[in-house]
């Protein structure tokens, strides 16, 4: 048999795995690496000591569920791009929409506020390190999704590196919020969507040398 008929005969049999599949591969890797989230921030940061009030707060409510629906949205990517032949479809609004309402609420608090009061808006305190922070958080949780994502069979590995740094990412800013005590949309709108982000770019670069068949 003439090599390209044999191709075509196989290709002709191929269809998406199963999603059901998927979901055994995802409970023996991502609690383990959400785990670890929560253990860093614990061990490393702490809860904000005024916890009990802030949960209370609308803000903090928003700033704890913004990363969840992205890592949600990350979780759907990662169980989408992880099968071949399945692309990720509308999930990647799951993403943007969240981002963009942080950057809606960011921009009319900061146009609301007098000039003068600005700059607190957006640099807090921490600005320095909540980039940095995020990253180190979300670190279990990425070597979670790319385990999980070697596992399985993508077809497009950047973006599959992608998905997976998005679902950390999103994470990771989830579990951080719980420490972080930055409560100003424009704060919110900038560094923590820069710290998402960052594991999302080092999975894109990572995932055609590691997600390669």
């Amino acid at each position: 048999m003439q090599t390209d008929r044999w191709i075509d005969l196989l290709a002709s049999q191929a269809e998406p795995v199963a999603a059901r599949r998927m979901a055994p591969l995802m409970l023996r890797a991502l609690p383990w690496g959400l785990a670890g989230a929560v253990a860093i921030m614990l061990a490393g940061y702490g809860l904000r000591h005024d916890f009990a009030q802030v949960v209370h707060l609308p803000m903090f409510w928003l700033k704890v569920g913004v990363p969840l629906v992205i890592a949600l949205a990350g979780l759907l990517l990662v169980s989408r791009l992880g099968r071949p032949g399945v692309r990720a479809g509308q999930a990647w609004w799951g993403v943007a929409l969240p981002v963009l309402l942080l950057w809606v609420m960011g921009a009319w608090q900061w146009m609301a506020a007098d000039p003068a009061d600005r700059p607190p808006l957006l640099w807090g305190q921490t600005w320095r390190t909540c980039v940095f922070s995020i990253g180190l958080i979300a670190l279990p949780v990425f070597v979670a999704a790319l385990a999980l994502m070697r596992q399985l069979a993508p077809t497009r590995p950047a973006w599959a590196g992608a998905a997976a740094g998005t679902l950390a990412g999103g994470a990771g800013a989830c579990v951080y919020a719980f420490h972080c005590p930055e409560m100003t949309a424009p704060f919110l709108a900038v560094w923590y969507v820069l710290g998402m982000a960052l594991p999302a770019a080092v999975g894109a670069a990572m995932g055609p040398r590691l997600l390669r068949w």
